[in-house]
């Protein structure tokens, strides 16, 4: 086994052994879940990182009805998929943001830090996780959420104008009626919408969420988009009226709300939100007005929710008004609104309606490896929320599940067999070997490639598949013909731009900041490339490529060569006189990226499938590389 080897591209570290295949160093994962989430340092084991929920650990006791000890609910939280993360007060919490050493009293709140599932939206707060896990214990039953039986003349009423398709197109609304809140509830209630905002809404980007008392203003409701000068009102916690245009240079000092303000202050027109009287409900997604601002006294809410995505506002609207119904005068029940477009077309919100997926108990008890009645299947989905019973619609046995609006993350039978899987007890399934899989042909001769160019001394690395748009193509004097790279609309950094065409500028960046490496160095990358691909449902696809340097005080032509030599002898070709198919040859070509008259194109059975030459001397400049440089590359998914 040869001597290990450490190879730094920018951000990565990437430790090989010059005989054996790539070791993985697993670095942090970042989820856009800010002030919900934390990330945590990735693992084989743990490659995810979930939303955490802080809750007071009394108040949660209190609606489970019952008082745990920490090792109790610590085994609750497993055996429903969940975790306790961390026990902490809240006066530690503001401590600990504080960079302060004094020491807590007794009497502070105990505060409970939960993980839950990322796509659990119904479980982002006291309520609904109180009542998730009084069903998984058998204390309550499942919720039956419905709407009030409302005329639709009686119906309020959001006329939606054609402006808003410019720039939010989307609109869901429903009305909580008579509800009760006292602080604990009301925090409650905005932290949900906050956790939602950093969550499935994407910080407001997709969705953003308006909620008012329904008895300071006067239906029906307009949504409209207007020119910023046009729009006046007085903002929440506000005491005088700005112009939206104004109110956008007021908060870019805000620490809150300006990293909001990009998603509409470039924008010709606003969104905004009127009643009847020209009252500004709100100005979506930065500010709601202060004329309908909720309070502990508020006893009808008016929800609204615009967006981008029409799917995602009505799972947010969902999880809003079930989360909250349980407070309302008649529990569960939700008062619908009606949103009329200006086509005409109307559509009622929020849809409570159940949506039925049938399982086959065969596959239910086949993925999750333990013999299972179907009259066991369906009790241990009601414990996770699931009204499922028996199906005999078919010859086979299957289970019929009825998934609640609270239940948005079950969209396919696996989804179902998950549930089915946690209550029955991970810890219960019995351990067994897989069956083995045979190696997908491309895999199989990935390996042996991997393998073969190993034993010549090369060690492999591994670069990101995202590169910048300059790397690419500028720095390898290289010119963008449209047809072949694939770009990201919204990069979050200049240096994932976009998706490789090559695997050439990975390899010259991780030369470049490994000058100091003793020569010659000697690196190989076996990994895929993307390319546009109209013939594809997603309009590109990976290829197979194979990529190998040599970095020293000569050029090592020779060396990449008979590396090429080397490769298709070992895949079976051999080297045949020009314009004969039945092997490969080289030719020359002239490619920009490779010194002129030193490189060679690589054709196998008649077609081009790579190149190799002396890297130009402008592209080792524009990667400060100092020595000369030999590269080749070419497509395995040829070979097959």
């Amino acid at each position: 086994m040869g001597k290990p080897s450490i190879f730094r591209n920018s951000s990565e570290v990437v430790i090989t052994s010059a005989y054996a295949p790539l070791s993985y160093n697993f670095v942090s994962l970042q989820v856009d879940l800010s002030g919900v989430a934390e990330t945590k340092r990735a693992t084989p084991s743990n490659l995810a990182t979930m939303p955490t929920v802080s809750i007071g650990r009394d108040r949660l006791f209190a609606a489970l009805g019952k008082t745990y000890t920490q090792e109790e609910f610590e085994e609750l939280c497993f055996d429903f998929g969940i975790e306790l993360d961390d026990v902490t007060t809240e006066k530690a919490i503001i401590r600990k943001e504080k960079h302060l050493d004094e020491e807590g009293t007794e009497d502070e709140e105990v505060i409970y830090k939960i993980e839950v599932p990322a796509n659990r939206y119904d479980l982002l707060c006291l309520e609904g996780l109180a009542q998730a896990l009084c069903v998984f214990n058998g204390l309550a039953e499942i919720p039956n959420y419905k709407l009030a039986n409302i005329v639709s003349d009686s119906m309020l009423k959001m006329h939606v104008k054609p402006e808003t398709s410019k720039i939010r197109p989307f609109i869901v609304c429903a009305v909580l009626r008579g509800v009760t809140f006292n602080e604990v509830r009301y925090n409650s209630f905005i932290d949900l919408q906050d956790r939602l905002h950093q969550n499935i809404c994407r910080r407001r980007t997709l969705v953003a969420i308006g909620t008012h008392d329904l008895d300071t203003i006067q239906g029906p409701f307009t949504y409209e988009a207007l020119p910023p000068q046009d729009i006046n009102f007085v903002p929440l916690k506000q005491g005088k009226s700005f112009r939206a245009d104004e109110l956008m240079e007021f908060y870019k000092s805000d620490l809150k709300l300006k990293k909001f303000l990009h998603i509409i202050e470039n924008s010709p027109v606003f969104p905004i939100i009127y009643d009847s009287n020209r009252t500004v409900l709100s100005l979506p997604p930065i500010i709601n007005g202060a004329h309908s601002a909720i309070t502990l006294k508020t006893k009808n809410v008016f929800i609204e929710c615009t967006a981008t995505d029409l799917t995602k506002a009505k799972i947010v609207l969902n999880t809003m008004v079930t989360m909250f119904s349980v407070y309302c005068e008649r529990k569960f029940e939700v008062e619908p609104v009606e949103v009329v477009y200006s086509d005409g077309k109307s559509y009622v919100y929020p849809d409570l309606s159940l949506f039925n997926l049938e399982v086959p108990l065969s596959y239910i008890t086949g993925s999750i490896g333990v013999s299972l009645e179907a009259s066991q299947v369906c009790s241990l989905l009601n414990k996770m929320q699931l009204p499922a019973q028996k199906s005999i619609s078919k010859e086979e046995c299957s289970i019929l599940v009825s998934v609640p609006p609270t239940r948005s993350d079950i969209l396919h039978a696996c989804d179902v067999m998950e549930d089915v899987a946690i209550a029955y007890g991970f810890n219960k399934i019995p351990k067994r070997k897989p069956a083995s899989l045979k190696s997908v042909a491309l895999n199989q001769i990935s390996e042996l490639i991997r393998l073969e160019i190993a034993m010549n001394g090369y060690t492999e690395v591994l670069t990101w598949i995202l590169c910048s748009y300059k790397e690419n193509f500028s720095m390898l004097n290289r010119k963008d013909d449209q047809l072949t790279a694939s770009t990201i609309a919204n990069p979050r950094s200049a240096d994932f731009e976009m998706s490789r065409t090559s695997l050439m500028p990975g390899i010259l960046k991780t030369v470049g900041h490994n000058k100091d490496h003793p020569k010659p160095i000697k690196i190989f990358e076996v990994g895929d490339v993307v390319v546009l691909d109209e013939a594809k449902d997603v309009g590109a696809r990976n290829r197979r490529q194979l990529a190998a340097l040599y970095c020293g005080a000569n050029s090592g032509f020779e060396l990449i060569h008979s590396l090429v030599d080397r490769i298709m002898e070992v895949v079976g070709t051999p080297f045949v006189p020009i314009g004969d198919s039945t092997g490969y040859y080289i030719r020359r070509s002239d490619e920009p990226e490779f010194l002129p008259g030193r490189q060679a194109s690589i054709i196998y059975r008649g077609k081009h499938i790579g190149t190799f030459g002396i890297v130009h001397p402008e592209v080792l400049t524009n990667f400060d590389i100092p020595d000369p440089c030999s590269f080749m590359e070419l497509n395995i998914e040829s070979f097959l």
